[in-house]
């Protein structure tokens, strides 16, 4: 059932939220997979679901047709749903293959496509039963990539969420430690774990870890830097064995990038110079970076439909160093202390919703007129068949984007539509 409600906006400068419950044009979590698959080196993700969800992953990463991936699909049949068929005693017979197959699989994600009352199987107690068989060997966890349950990056949320539990536990007397949360493509990491070392900051660990067998402590006296904003569910985990939040802007652009850096630097008792010294490099390359951009951005007008729960991030970046005006902001879930450094950083006036009601929104944008609409897939070629300059969410999950190297290329991905329109107009 639709509806709009209006919640009162954290940030002083923000307009009032927008909350709105109704039809949604989405991806479901099981996305999350085709990057994490690739992040997570020992770990094998299986998807208990239908034949929708196999051709669903299928077409998402149809990237790696070149390697063997390390995903799959446990493919429930009609009478599977019908309760005519153990999915147990199957779901056993599919796992015991594999991994005879596969011998390398040191950790097995099952993943739920849909909740355990539509697939008559309780996941969670699979899990722990074949867990238990094949101890010693194979580490099976689980989590729901369900699209009834989750939205697209709420899958990578709940999958790092289910690997909390099997982090060690922190030595009492050791000193701070930093933990980096959130997916991150290889090369930004190691980007970010050598600034961090040149800050004298050498005691980090990340989460996911490129291993699940070297997944770092946690205690009191961790300190959590979130590089996502969508991971609500774990950072909650976190927190729950005792870890500490550090408040910060995430890295997007010079600004952001410098933000997220010195909540660290600040935490760990690091000396100003010492830190100004050791970022002016980077800053000032993103800061070059994006001036090459600003001339075609500076004063467009972007509106963003919910989709990654990047959108107030990207907003933010775009208003503050690219000079762009946000008409709406909306994602699919607000944690408002997660984005309280981002918040305040909007332009007065800017519509936030949180939620959706598809066809509301876009009578919105249509009403808009914005230059430019970050949207779904699905939403695009509609909107671009009315005139409307469009750019796809979901490049913007896949696409290295954090950090000060990643700046100008950033700004890029929104100056590229533009200037594509520009280019077709007669």
């Amino acid at each position: 059932m639709s509806g709009v409600g209006i919640l009162e906006a954290p940030g002083a400068d923000c307009a009032p939220v927008l909350r709105e419950r109704g039809q949604r044009e989405v991806f479901c979590g099981l996305t999350g997979i085709v990057w994490l698959h690739r992040k997570v080196q020992d770990a094998f993700f299986l998807v208990v679901g239908s034949r929708t969800c196999a051709h669903l992953l299928q077409s998402a990463a149809g990237v790696m047709i070149f390697a063997e991936p390390r995903f799959a699909t446990a493919i429930i049949e009609e009478r599977d749903l019908a309760g005519m068929a153990d999915c147990h005693e199957e779901l056993d017979r599919v796992v015991d293959r594999l991994l005879a197959r596969r011998p390398e699989i040191r950790t097995l994600f099952l993943v739920g496509s849909c909740p355990s009352e539509v697939i008559k199987l309780d996941l969670s107690k699979a899990a722990e039963r074949l867990g238990t068989k094949h101890a010693g060997r194979t580490r099976i966890l689980n989590y729901s990539g369900s699209g009834i349950e989750t939205t697209f990056t709420e899958g990578e949320d709940a999958c790092l969420a289910s690997l909390v539990p099997e982090m060690p536990v922190a030595a009492s007397g050791e000193g701070p430690s930093l933990l980096l949360v959130g997916s991150l493509p290889d090369i930004v990491e190691d980007q970010f774990l050598r600034l961090f070392a040149e800050l004298g900051i050498e005691n980090i660990g990340c989460l996911p870890a490129r291993a699940v067998a070297d997944l770092p402590a946690v205690g009191t006296n961790t300190r959590i830097l979130l590089a996502q904003p969508f991971l609500g569910e774990t950072l909650s985990a976190l927190t729950g064995r005792g870890a500490v939040h550090l408040p910060a802007p995430f890295p997007f652009g010079a600004e952001g990038t410098t933000g997220w850096l010195k909540a660290a630097a600040d935490a760990f008792g690091l000396d100003d110079m010492q830190f100004n010294r050791v970022i002016a490099p980077g800053r000032e390359r993103a800061k070059r970076a994006l001036e090459r951009q600003r001339e075609r951005l500076d004063g467009k007008r972007i509106s963003f439909l919910p989709d990654s729960q990047l959108e107030i991030p990207l907003a933010r970046f775009l208003a503050t160093e690219c000079g762009m005006v946000p008409v709406e902001v909306g994602t699919p879930y607000l944690h408002r202390s997660i984005l309280a450094d981002e918040l305040p950083q909007l332009p007065r006036g800017t519509r936030i919703s949180e939620g959706q009601d598809v066809d509301k929104q876009l009578d919105r944008v249509r009403a808009d007129q914005p230059d430019l609409t970050v949207c779904g897939l699905g939403l695009a070629n509609p909107l671009e068949a009315e005139g409307l300059s469009t750019k796809w969410a979901i490049e913007l999950v896949f696409s290295p984007i954090h950090g000060f190297d990643q700046a100008g290329d950033l700004a890029e991905l929104f100056a590229r539509p533009l200037r594509r329109r520009d280019v077709l107009q007669v």
